[in-house]
């Protein structure tokens, strides 16, 4: 027992890989498993989601390279399907806003969004696909932070 303290690590695929510069969704409404933003029915149904690094990191965000709706990782991956296939220029600060609607991800997902009857409800109104960003530092980083969710309410 004592020998097998002692190997060493070849395989280090099962460890978390945390990038140099945190991402945050500095309009996070609540983490239900990741970051999530909130958007409303009678809002409109606007989804704004502001991914943030720490103005401590010396870097700025230069663009959001591309985002993707999807269930696992590897839709960022993806050089089709995207949910936003071409580049969303920041403008050199610590920080940049991604908007789409609930009718342009039903548009480009095929899914239908939670109804007025469902959100608002004790059933979770949660999109059934999350937000995948890869983000392109000023100094050329690119950066996949965790993904994030959004809830719907009524």
């Amino acid at each position: 027992m004592l020998g097998l303290g002692s190997c060493k690590k070849d395989n280090i695929s099962l460890e978390n890989s945390f990038p140099d510069v945190p991402v945050t969704v500095a309009n996070k409404y609540e983490t239900f498993t990741a970051p999530t933003v909130k958007t409303s029915l009678s809002g409109g149904g606007a989804i704004q989601i502001v991914l943030s690094i720490p103005a401590s990191s010396g870097r700025t965000i230069k663009e959001i390279t591309k985002v993707a709706a999807g269930t696992a990782y590897s839709s960022i991956q993806a050089t089709t399907g995207l949910y936003m296939a071409t580049a969303q220029a920041g403008t050199n600060t610590n920080t940049i806003t991604f908007n789409t609607t609930l009718a342009e991800y039903t548009t480009k997902t095929g899914l239908a969004a939670p109804t007025a009857a469902v959100a608002g409800t004790t059933t979770a109104a949660i999109l059934a696909r999350s937000f995948y960003f890869m983000i392109t530092l000023d100094n050329g980083q690119v950066i996949v932070p965790t993904y994030v969710r959004v809830y719907v309410d009524k």
